[in-house]
């Protein structure tokens, strides 16, 4: 079957899942990233890639993070940014999803950045838009989140340098994580050689080692001489039942603390998505220790949005 993401010369025109990308397509991203790391010393901030082209944010969920990350990605590249308040849209007044996109259309824009609590909605909003547009997925339900992804490989690359050669650990919500569907798809894509998850049996989704990952319900056990460690917060709002007794008790099982790091070895690099809930997967010791490469990634968000941004639209033949 046709990879929507991919233009007929197999090059990437959306960006949408890790799932269905070859290793080739994300290195090539992490490249392009990498092209662009020297622009935050830079007194101009400022490339003319897309110099002309209109981005439209559409985040029908909150995320300060993410959203302005994007927004600076984007004018970087010199591109115009349209960001849509959903909240006070005529989405809000009753409009179709479908008909926010066409009217949208109608103004000639280039790009579609989606934030959706519906899984799929990046996937249809790209099946249903002009052939000239390209759609990127800024996270979509509990599916997936791809440039969060992206970033956190090109911040493990940093380093660690080699994939192969990594144990990596992500602890927490696995079941509700979109992240951690993203991060487990591309860590096996780029060759890590083992992944983990760390959680009590309620926060694993069933035959999660179908995935590609070793499972683990003790940290202590899933810890030891691990590479990376990526901690992920309590999804609450997306928990539809009691599936801890309490924050408290989640933190003495599965917290990470001074002593359970030193399992990992000694170079071990602690990432988290955010937003930290302090005191409830991560000690703020450690957060803002020196094995913390947490503000490296928001920072690397920047220059990957940037490089994926770029690529999709040179791609789809409008850069």
């Amino acid at each position: 079957m046709k990879n929507l993401q991919l233009n007929t010369e197999g090059k990437l025109k959306h960006f949408l899942s890790i799932d269905g990308l070859s290793k080739e397509i994300l290195t090539e991203i992490l490249d392009t990233a990498e092209s662009f790391s020297s622009m935050s010393e830079k007194q101009v901030k400022k490339v003319p890639l897309l110099r002309g082209k209109t981005i439209v944010n559409l985040f029908f969920e909150n995320s300060t993070r993410t959203r302005t990350t994007f927004e600076l990605a984007a004018t970087r590249l010199s591109a115009d940014v349209l960001s849509i308040n959903i909240a006070t849209s005529a989405t809000s007044k009753g409009e179709s999803l479908l008909d926010t996109i066409r009217n949208l259309e109608a103004m000639h824009v280039d790009m579609f950045i989606v934030r959706h609590a519906i899984s799929g909605a990046g996937h249809f909003i790209a099946q249903n838009t002009a052939p000239h547009i390209s759609v990127i997925n800024a996270g979509d339900g509990q599916h997936a989140h791809p440039t969060q992804a992206m970033l956190d490989m090109f911040t493990i690359r940093q380093y660690k340098h080699d994939f192969s050669q990594l144990k990596v650990a992500i602890i927490g919500d696995i079941l509700h994580s979109r992240v951690a569907r993203s991060q487990i798809q591309a860590l096996n894509t780029l060759g890590c050689k083992e992944v983990r998850v760390i959680a009590p049996k309620t926060l694993l989704p069933s035959h999660v080692e179908s995935l590609g990952v070793t499972a683990f319900n003790c940290i202590e056990e899933g810890l030891e001489d691990v590479d990376v460690i990526i901690m992920l917060r309590l999804q609450k709002e997306r928990m539809t039942s009691a599936l801890l007794p309490s924050e408290r008790e989640y933190f003495k099982c599965f917290g990470l603390t001074e002593e359970r790091l030193k399992l990992a070895k000694g170079n071990a690099i602690v990432m988290h998505p955010g937003p930290i809930n302090r005191g409830v997967e991560i000690e703020s010791s450690i957060a803002d220790g020196p094995q913390s490469v947490i503000l490296k990634q928001v920072s690397n968000g920047i220059i990957v949005r940037m490089a994926i941004m770029s690529l999709t639209l040179q791609n789809n033949g409008e850069a």
